[in-house]
């Protein structure tokens, strides 16, 4: 009878073949594993980079719109408060008599000089006058209404008298034209 052949050492060759693929399979995992690592720590530096940017640019982008609103409206302040100043020259000059004028031309000469000047300063800086005349359309958007009457002649909504010039500065309104409206009703 034959002997059975021992086999045992190929039993020791595949033992150690798992050893050694298992000891290049952690080593591997422990490459593959840090790897990940380093590559979802860049993502997320990407991603935090990418939105520091963003907030960079939306900075940059408020602060030139601030500055242009800065150059636009920041003398809204004293632009109102020289309107006082134009209406107080407009009733001086509209109160002048024609004696007066024939009397005082100088004067009244230089005050209407300086009324251009004032009205040639407001256009520098963007300041637009809003004359509304009798007659026209009550807009709500440019004007005040200060009173209402019924005057015969008149539709309901039209300008009966004006009080005071309105002022836009830019395509905002400074103050809106103050006006006295019909308020006839239709017959």
């Amino acid at each position: 009878m034959a002997e059975p052949k021992n086999d045992d050492f190929l039993d020791d060759i595949t033992e150690a073949e798992a050893e050694e693929l298992s000891a290049h399979t952690e080593e591997f995992d422990d490459a593959a594993l840090e790897l990940d690592s380093l590559r979802a720590e860049r993502d997320e530096l990407k991603d935090r980079f990418m939105r520091a940017l963003a907030d960079a640019e939306n900075a940059r982008k408020r602060g030139d719109k601030a500055r242009r609103e800065a150059e636009q409206y920041g003398g809204s302040k004293l632009a109102r408060d020289m309107l006082p100043v134009y209406d107080n020259m407009k009733r001086a000059i509209e109160a002048a008599s024609d004696e007066q004028r024939e009397v005082s031309a100088a004067l009244i000469e230089g005050v209407e000089l300086t009324m251009r000047a004032l009205l040639g300063v407001f256009e520098k800086h963007g300041m637009q006058v809003i004359a509304p005349e009798v007659g026209q359309r009550f807009d709500p958007q440019v004007h005040e209404a200060m009173f209402e009457a019924p005057v015969p002649g008149t539709k309901a909504g039209d300008i009966i008298q004006v009080s005071a010039e309105g002022f836009m500065l830019h395509d905002r309104l400074l103050r809106p034209a103050q006006v006295g409206v019909s308020s006839t009703p239709a017959s």
